[in-house]
């Protein structure tokens, strides 16, 4: 932060709108001297995740606020009019008049997930429990079942399947089945 009056504030934009709304910020202020001296930083507060489909890894960004941007500005009111006229802003957190800033151990706890995200990546899996799956690679493959944990720190899955008309668990990796339709 380069002014010791600036505060985080917490701006509404309409869902999946917010790289749009910091773009158009950030290239309003490349140009204007006045307003590049008020606001510092734009945050889209965003972590990595990786999914597992059609048996295939992916990784995406996803919005952890989807619909809010955060600002780091020292407001005035012509910070506060440009941001609100921006298009697809709906305004700030707080009343119309008076936005609230965010506290400082909101701010290190937002940025801080921002930046763990960074280093490691959060699983995100189609598969619940209750879920009726096919294995479709390894030992049993083309055998159906029926989830019974998900584990996505191991990216594992335990699916209860009938071998010899009993019940077994069986552990598999995530890639290793699909939802069955």
């Amino acid at each position: 932060m380069e002014n010791q009056n600036a505060k985080w504030y917490v701006v509404r934009t309409f869902s999946g709108h917010e790289n749009k709304v910091k773009s158009l910020i950030e290239s309003e202020l490349k140009d204007n001297e006045e307003l590049r001296s008020r606001i510092f930083e734009i945050l889209v507060p965003t972590e990595k995740v990786f999914e597992v489909k059609d048996g295939k890894k992916k990784t995406k960004k996803k919005n952890f606020f989807p619909g809010y941007i955060l600002v780091c500005a020292d407001l005035d009111i012509k910070a506060k009019d440009f941001i609100i006229n921006t298009p697809s802003v709906m305004g700030f957190l707080g009343t119309k008049k008076n936005p609230i800033p965010l506290m400082p151990e909101e701010v290190k706890r937002i940025v801080g997930r921002i930046s763990q995200s960074d280093e490691t990546e959060r699983t995100e899996t189609i598969f619940r429990a209750g879920d009726f799956v096919k294995i479709i690679d390894g030992p049993f493959n083309n055998f159906s079942g029926v989830v019974q944990e998900v584990n996505e720190e191991k990216m594992k899955i335990k699916v209860m399947v009938s071998i010899f008309g009993r019940k077994t668990p069986v552990e598999i990796d995530f890639v290793q089945a699909e939802l069955e339709k």
